[in-house]
């Protein structure tokens, strides 16, 4: 296996994570996080959103970001490949690191710096109207751009296997 496909390999897995955690939050967490209340909604995604910034996330998060435009110059010269894994690393650098950057993030700092115990029911409600649709609307981008960028990788992967 030459170094250019195992950073294939490795960009493709670092997608597939990165889409998996998306889709597994989809799926299962925020379904569950809707049936709270107000207070416990906010304080659940509080804790969430504090516990996922740790080198584990931030390594396939940041390593794809890497890694696919790595894989867009080693395979400058298999055609299809090399648009497949340019399009998966666009697709990931607009619609997965900038709408979390830009969208996300943002708003997980907003509820990050308001002390829940200071408001009252109304602001508890106000709070989450301000957060909750915002947040799942960019959450729901990421989720589907990193399908299509696992698609790309892996489709790229079998491609090359044959170039």
């Amino acid at each position: 296996m030459t170094f250019k496909n195992i950073v294939l390999l490795l960009s493709t897995v670092s997608t597939a994570l990165i889409g998996g955690l998306f889709y597994a939050y989809s799926c299962s967490v925020l379904p569950g996080l809707t049936r709270l209340s107000d207070l416990y909604f906010l304080q659940a995604m509080q804790s969430i959103n504090r516990a996922i910034l740790n080198p584990l996330f931030f390594v396939s998060f940041m390593g794809t970001l890497i890694l696919l435009p790595i894989g867009v110059w080693f395979f400058k010269e298999q055609g299809t490949v090399f648009y497949l894994i340019l399009a998966a690393a666009l697709f990931y650098f607009g619609g997965v690191f900038l709408v979390t950057v830009i969208g996300n993030v943002p708003l997980n700092n907003l509820l990050d710096g308001t002390d829940l115990t200071k408001l009252d029911a109304e602001g508890l409600t106000a709070l989450r109207n301000k957060f909750e649709p915002g947040w799942n609307l960019f959450h729901r981008i990421r989720t589907i751009v990193s399908f299509i960028c696992i698609v790309l990788t892996a489709y790229a992967a079998i491609l090359s296997k044959n170039a």
